[in-house]
């Protein structure tokens, strides 16, 4: 461990816990998105990272980063989804891009977004709203599953791929960890309507 000139070592770099919703593709999903985020990396020479199945994931609400787990704000938000009814629906990923930002992400995503994935998406700002859990980022939703971190180039314009359907039938609370330990956990699902 390297010390500073006086000695002392230097404070470690605080975690980050963040709190979103999400939706979680079921294992087929996540292979068919695997077999496509690695042919697209190979294909278009993106170099990069790519990101593990077990983390593909499309944000729905995202409520933000803090240096500590906040449970009270977890409990707020997990009541907030259990006062959410919305149908289930397909979610086909018809697209893939990049966002021009530093770490240049690949994403999949769609043309068009399901009129119920905006109504759930709606549902649960509102739900979270009569809460009082504050939401974090955009006010508009932007359906994607980030596919590839770090690349070498952007993919723009965004390329047509076939189709993968995906079958959304419940949304989930996830806290990540970031830093001296990362870790990933679903703090609860909440079932949509079939």
């Amino acid at each position: 461990m390297q010390h500073d000139l006086f000695g002392a070592a230097p404070a470690a770099s605080p975690d980050i816990h963040r709190l979103f919703f999400a939706l979680l593709p079921d294992e087929a999903t996540c292979a068919r998105v695997a077999a496509c985020a690695s042919a697209l990396r190979d294909r278009h020479q993106a170099g990069g990272r790519l990101i593990g199945a077990h983390r593909y994931h499309l944000t729905l609400q995202f409520l933000g980063d803090a240096d500590r787990f906040e449970e009270q704000r977890a409990l707020a938000a997990q009541a907030a989804a259990a006062d959410v009814v919305a149908d289930a629906f397909d979610l086909p990923l018809d697209r893939a891009g990049s966002f021009r930002n530093r770490s240049i992400p690949w994403w999949l995503g769609c043309e068009r977004a399901p009129a119920q994935l905006q109504a759930l998406w709606e549902r649960l700002g509102i739900a979270l709203a009569k809460r009082g859990v504050r939401v974090e980022g955009g006010h508009s939703l932007t359906p994607h599953v980030t596919i590839v971190r770090d690349a070498a180039g952007a993919l723009h314009p965004p390329v047509e791929i076939e189709p993968i359907v995906w079958r959304v039938t419940d949304f989930a609370l996830i806290h990540s960890q970031l830093g001296s330990r990362n870790a990933y956990t679903v703090l609860g699902r909440w079932p949509l309507t079939e």
